[in-house]
Order: C-alpha cells, then sequence, then structure tokens
C-alpha cells in the first residue's frame, strides 16, 4: 500500500535527477515539457487523415458499413421490446415469434456485416501505415548529416517500429470501434427520446458526472502515454547504443554500470506506464458505477410509469437495453481512449520526424558534371558546427589534379571536418570551394559525390555477401570487376581462404572478419567506384604494418591522376604525400611537402621530430 502511493514522488525525482545531456530528453517533467510545446491533436489527425484517403472509395464503403451494423444493433432491442409486448397481449396480437425471427435475421446480418467491415479496414490500415513507413524511411534519407549527429539510432527506430505499430492497431480497431460508438450513441438518444422523453433525461443525469470523470482522468493520461513513448524511444536508444559498444564496455569492465544506467531507463518505463495505465484502468470502473446506476433510475421510475399505464412493459425493457447501448458507445470510447492517447502521441512522433527539414535542394541552376579532374581550391573557408564555437578558420590552399594531400593534426584540429565540407555533408559558413573552377553549392550533390569514394576509419559493411559489399561502390560492375579491385587493395587472398569466399554472408556489423579485413574491403569498394577524388579518413589505422605496406603499391596505382585526401598520422603515408596540411584548433598553420615542412622547422618539424604526435 505505501509502495504504490509512494510511486508518483519516487517517479517525479528520479526524473529530475536524470543528468543533462543523456539521451532523449526524459530529464524535463513532462508536465512542463507539454507547456512549451502544445501538442495539437486536430493537426495530427487531419495528417493520418490525408493517408486514409488514397483509399477513400473502400474507406467510405467500409463506413457505410459500420452505418449498417450501427442501425443493425439500434434495431435489434426495439424488436426484442415489440416481441415481449406483442407476447403479453395474448393471441389476439401479432405473432410474436415473427419479431423474434426478424431480430435473429438482424443479428446475423450485424455479424456478417461487422466481420467485412474489419477485414476491410484492417487492409485500409495496413496500407496506411505502409504509407507513412516509406514516406518516414524515405524522408529520413533525405535529412542532413547533422540531424543523424544529434539523434540517437534507436530513437529513430523507436518511431519507425513502436510508434508505427501504435497507430497501425488503432487504425486496425480502435479508430472503427470509436465511430460506431459515436454512431450508436446519436442514434440511441433519438430513439430514446421517441419513446420516452422524461425516461431519456433521467438517463442522461449520469452524462456530466461521466464527462467529469473522463476529463479529469484524460487531462493526466495524455501527459503519460506520451511520456512512455518518449521513455520507450530513449530506451531503445540505450540498448542499441550498448549492444554496438560492447568489446568497449567488457574492455574496462562497465557491466554493473551499464546494467545500472539500464535500470535507472527501464524503471521510467515502469513507473510512466505504472500511472497511465493505473489512472486510465479508472475510467471503466467510473463507467461501471454510473452504468448501474442509470439502471437502478430505469427500472425504478419506469416500473411506476408501466403501473400507471404511461408504458409497456416492452418499453421498459427497451429502454433498459438502450441505455446499456448508451452507456456502451461511452464506455468504449473510454475503453479505447487509452489506445487513442497512444496512438496519437505516436504519429506526432513519426510527424516530427517528417517536418524536419530536409537536406537543402540544389538550386534550379545547380549543374551535373560529367567528368573532373579533381582540381580542388579552397578560398578562405571557415566553418562551425555550433554558433560561436569555430571548427576551421579562414582556410585555404589549392589541390591540383592528381595530387595527394595529406592533412595531419592533433585530435579535433578540424581535419574531418574539412573533409566533411568538401563533400557537402555539411556547409561552410563563409569561403567558397570549388572543384575544376566550379563552386560546389553550385553542382548538384548527387554529381559532386559520384566523383568521389571514402574509406573512412570506421568501415560500414551491410549484411550481405562479401561481393555485394564491395559491388557497393558501382552497383553494375562485374564479378571480373570486383574481384581486380580486391586485388590491388590486396584483400583477394584473405577472401579466397574464407568459406564461401565472394560468396560469404556477412553481417550487418561485418563480424567474422578482424577489423583490418573490414578495412581492406572499404578500400575494394572505393577503388571499384574508380573516382576522381578519394578520401582517406584514417584508412589505414586499423591495419597492421606489414598489410599497410603491401596495399601501398595498390592505393599509389589508384591514386595515380587522381586527387586523393588523406587524414592520416603514419610516416610512410605523409612523407610520400605532395602537399601536407597541417592543422592546429581549426587553423591551417603549415602546408608544403614534406621537405618544405621539415626545413620550416615548425610544427611539423616538432611532430616528426617526435616532439608530438602525427594523429
Amino acid at each position: 500500500m505505501w509502495q504504490a502511493l509512494s510511486e508518483p514522488f519516487r517517479y517525479r525525482k528520479l526524473k529530475m535527477n536524470v543528468p543533462a545531456g543523456e539521451a532523449g530528453q526524459a530529464e524535463v517533467p513532462s508536465g512542463k515539457r507539454a507547456k512549451s510545446k502544445a501538442k495539437d491533436w486536430k493537426a495530427t489527425l487531419k495528417r493520418i487523415g490525408r493517408y486514409l484517403s488514397h483509399r477513400k472509395g473502400r474507406l467510405i464503403l467500409v463506413l457505410l458499413m459500420v452505418m449498417t451494423s450501427s442501425a443493425l444493433t439500434l434495431l435489434g432491442p426495439y424488436l426484442i421490446g415489440l416481441a415481449i409486448d406483442r407476447y403479453l397481449e395474448g393471441p389476439g396480437g401479432s405473432p410474436w415469434v415473427l419479431f423474434l425471427a426478424g431480430l435473429a435475421a438482424v443479428y446475423v446480418l450485424s455479424s456478417l456485416v461487422s466481420w467485412l467491415q474489419n477485414i476491410w479496414m484492417i487492409a485500409i490500415a495496413q496500407e496506411t501505415v505502409y504509407r507513412m513507413r516509406m514516406d518516414l524511411f524515405g524522408h529520413l534519407h533525405k535529412l542532413p548529416i547533422p540531424f543523424f549527429a544529434k539523434r540517437q539510432r534507436g530513437e529513430l527506430m523507436s518511431r519507425m517500429t513502436n510508434d508505427m505499430d501504435n497507430v497501425s492497431s488503432t487504425l486496425n480497431s480502435s479508430a472503427i470501434q470509436v465511430f460506431s460508438s459515436v454512431l450508436i450513441l446519436v442514434g440511441t438518444v433519438i430513439v430514446m427520446l421517441i419513446l420516452s422523453p422524461l425516461l431519456t433525461l433521467l438517463t442522461f443525469l449520469v452524462v456530466p458526472l461521466m464527462a467529469i470523470g473522463m476529463k479529469w482522468i484524460t487531462r493526466r493520461t495524455g501527459v503519460l502515454f506520451k511520456e512512455r513513448q518518449r521513455n520507450l524511444g530513449d530506451l531503445n536508444g540505450y540498448i542499441e547504443e550498448t549492444l554496438s559498444g560492447q568489446r568497449i564496455i567488457k574492455a574496462f569492465s562497465q557491466e554493473e554500470r551499464v546494467i545500472g544506467e539500464f535500470g535507472e531507463r527501464n524503471a521510467r518505463i515502469k513507473l510512466s506506464g505504472f500511472w497511465a495505465q493505473t489512472i486510465s484502468g479508472f475510467i471503466p470502473k467510473v463507467m461501471n458505477g454510473l452504468n448501474n446506476l442509470s439502471y437502478a433510475i430505469i427500472a425504478g421510475v419506469g416500473g411506476i410509469l408501466a403501473i400507471r399505464g404511461a408504458i409497456t412493459v416492452g418499453v421498459i425493457i427497451v429502454f433498459v437495453e438502450y441505455a446499456r447501448q448508451f452507456t456502451r458507445p461511452l464506455n468504449d470510447l473510454a475503453n479505447q481512449w487509452n489506445t487513442l492517447l497512444s496512438a496519437i502521441a505516436g504519429a506526432e512522433r513519426v510527424f516530427e520526424i517528417l517536418d524536419e527539414e530536409e537536406e537543402a535542394e540544389d538550386e534550379g541552376a545547380a549543374k551535373s558534371l560529367e567528368m573532373i579532374q579533381g582540381a580542388v581550391v579552397f578560398s578562405n573557408v571557415s566553418f562551425s558546427y555550433n554558433r560561436g564555437e569555430a571548427t576551421l578558420k579562414d582556410i585555404s590552399f589549392e589541390a591540383l589534379p592528381g595530387e595527394t594531400i595529406a592533412i595531419i593534426g592533433p585530435t579535433g584540429a578540424g581535419k574531418t571536418s574539412l573533409i566533411q565540407l568538401l563533400s557537402r555533408f555539411y556547409e561552410a559558413d563563409a569561403g567558397k570551394i570549388t572543384v575544376d573552377g566550379h563552386d560546389i553549392t553550385s553542382i548538384r550533390r548527387e554529381s559532386l559525390r559520384a566523383h568521389m569514394a571514402f574509406v573512412l576509419q570506421d568501415s560500414f559493411l551491410f549484411e550481405g555477401t562479401i561481393r555485394d559489399n564491395i559491388r557497393y561502390g558501382k552497383l553494375d560492375a562485374t564479378d571480373e570487376q570486383v574481384e581486380a579491385a580486391a586485388r590491388l587493395a590486396n584483400a583477394h587472398s584473405f577472401i579466397v581462404r574464407l568459406p564461401g569466399g565472394y560468396d560469404k554472408i556477412l553481417q550487418g556489423d561485418g563480424s567474422g572478419i578482424s577489423q583490418g579485413q573490414k578495412q581492406l574491403l572499404a578500400i575494394a569498394r572505393a577503388i571499384l567506384a574508380d573516382p576522381a577524388i578519394l578520401v582517406l579518413d584514417e584508412a589505414t589505422s586499423s591495419i597492421d604494418t606489414v598489410t599497410e605496406i603491401k596495399i601501398q603499391e595498390g592505393l599509389q596505382r589508384l591514386m595515380e591522376g587522381r586527387t586523393s585526401f588523406v587524414i592520416a598520422h603514419r610516416l610512410n603515408t605523409i612523407r610520400r604525400a605532395d602537399q601536407i596540411l597541417v592543422l592546429k584548433d581549426g587553423s591551417l598553420l603549415e602546408k608544403g611537402s614534406h621537405d618544405e615542412l621539415l626545413a620550416k622547422r615548425g610544427l611539423y618539424s616538432d611532430l616528426f621530430h617526435g616532439h608530438g604526435q602525427l594523429q
């Protein structure tokens, strides 16, 4: 008892103690967040309606069937009352058996119509969610790189799966049930007023109590269901992060800490879910109590009216059934409210991503380049990830076609950021970058990136065969071309030793091969792409010295006639560069060849002679 009463205080305390900057936004109390950003339920429902409109014809047919089913539901109790009155009238009255036969036909037809409408609505719901999921997935691939840098993958996956499932389950059943409940509610009120305005008025006495109870409950559950969805996304993101980082977690013996942090997030879901379900669970209890009160009023007053001859016994029976039908839709609406809240919260989270601004489209005058030579010029380029915190400051240099440019500097100097600007993953704040004399902002991104190939520090392999992973650099490449690229990268020898060779299936994380082998496959993929501009971002950092020496010849052949940007810290890679850029704190301190920089006796010379680290 005490534990249950203390849960709300533990819930608030736990939420307030979450460190700022944790994934998700659970550190802000849901009540405060609700005030800072009001939820537009109407707009959300309108957007769902636009998706439903793709099957407008079938949806209209389903709605007509719902109306038919609701009418049959209203007709059933009326026939029961008529049959009772005819039976009490005795042999002189109309045959009551006919009314019973009609009643059976009504219920059979109602069941058939309900079954058909459910089947069709499920089809409409699945197609609607299919379209929403396709739009969301397609939109995710149109968002700029900075968006993904600020979001957890697990949290995005939660919107694609959990939130979509909530929308799907609601459209499958709840949407039809809500519409049907509204029709039955309106129809019941009309028939009740026709039969007995007095009993109808008495039945309505419980409605204000229902409205007050619903308002009190739903005002609290709406925030809690929204919080539960947010907490679930946070938990999914944390799970994805910890599963991806298992080696690091185990290497530093952080299992207990990770389990503890998971427990905190899990507790937030437990508490938000507990209170959302507990408070919403009051709805059917309140409704049932008010229903019983309504039945008692009808039975008492109706009995008095029947004794006085104002109404018949059949009317009382009909009224009791209609009173139940009057409160049943309210019960259904109350019971479905939880699902509706959860679905609308899920839809809002989906539409929130769909409303994210896509990567800026290239202007109509932007051009596509069939071929480029690879001349790259940075002119007074500045850039910052966060306003007021400069990452690159007034960078200027020129790379001639076919040159190899080595970029070195301490961690955080801006090496990778420079490449991010060249590929237009980010846009420069100031200055100008040109390729073959064309401002890169005037070149279509797809065209610019089609002439570039990347080998990053953390190579990424897709689930599929080794052959398909290499072919990702050129989808129409033949098997012979794939193998030729693997030979140039010195990957062929280890591939043929694997079970299945080039047809070996790799998992998404490339499990089953070493990190160095993953990097060799990534290099083979870049070789196959045959780019004009090659980017190697610490491409050999995970490869042993012997293997690196083996691939240098292949890389040198690849670099001939191509402009190559190499972010590296190994001297045997840097020394052969035509030009070396030395960055520190976002500034270009030195540039020149290996010999020229040594002669300057500056930062590069200090790093080369061991006074620092080339990293």
